[in-house]
């Protein structure tokens, strides 16, 4: 998951948006292919202070959730490298996810629905609607934090590495879309603002 513009930003170029998320996956995908995990390690590391940097420089802002990403793979990639040991770039996956779904259904706890600033600009949802969402994608992002543990934990580097880059980007395409329903039922219509007589 992405974040949206929030209402009276620009909206970022969906292909470009997709080309710096995917981007350092690829490089760390035929990186570790070639050359192997520690190599792709730097390789991904360096990939993503690029795209962080491509992204300020296009928009003049950082969305958070690549942004703490980016700061994750930064300490777990360096320590990987430090004490070559691969179990900290493995673990890095794990660690985001249960960020964002602690966040999000930590928020709950205290009667905020944080996915909702995510959010605000694209979708325009009821109380009721940003509530069971924030639930679905806090749960979406643990069971992503299991996956993550199961396989790499499990199976080989070669096979973990193939689920991170071919495997997470579908899941997750897969469960926003299944979460159009929802949307769909909760959506709050707006004032068309052009036919405002003022």
């Amino acid at each position: 998951m992405t974040e949206l513009p929030a209402a009276g930003r620009k909206a970022e170029n969906p292909w470009l948006k997709m080309a710096l998320e995917l981007g350092p996956l690829l490089v760390f995908f035929f990186a570790n292919g070639r050359f192997g995990i520690f190599v792709a390690t730097g390789a991904f590391m360096a990939a993503m202070a690029v795209a962080l940097v491509a992204s300020w420089i296009i928009n003049r802002r950082l969305a958070i959730m690549p942004l703490v990403t980016g700061i994750v793979v930064a300490v777990f990639g360096t320590l990987t490298l430090v004490l070559h040991d691969d179990t900290f770039i493995k673990m890095k996956p794990t660690i985001v996810n249960c960020l964002f779904g602690g966040a999000l259904l930590g928020g709950l706890l205290f009667g905020k629905t944080l996915l909702g600033y995510v959010f605000d600009g694209a979708f325009h949802l009821d109380a009721a609607g940003w509530r069971k969402l924030t639930i679905r994608w806090g749960l979406f992002f643990f069971l992503l934090a299991i996956l993550n543990e199961l396989i790499w934990r499990t199976q080989s580097t070669e096979f973990w590495v193939a689920f991170k880059v071919w495997g997470i980007m579908p899941l997750t395409l897969v469960f926003s879309i299944a979460q159009l329903p929802l949307l769909s039922r909760h959506a709050i219509e707006q004032p068309d603002a052009s036919k405002d007589p003022a």
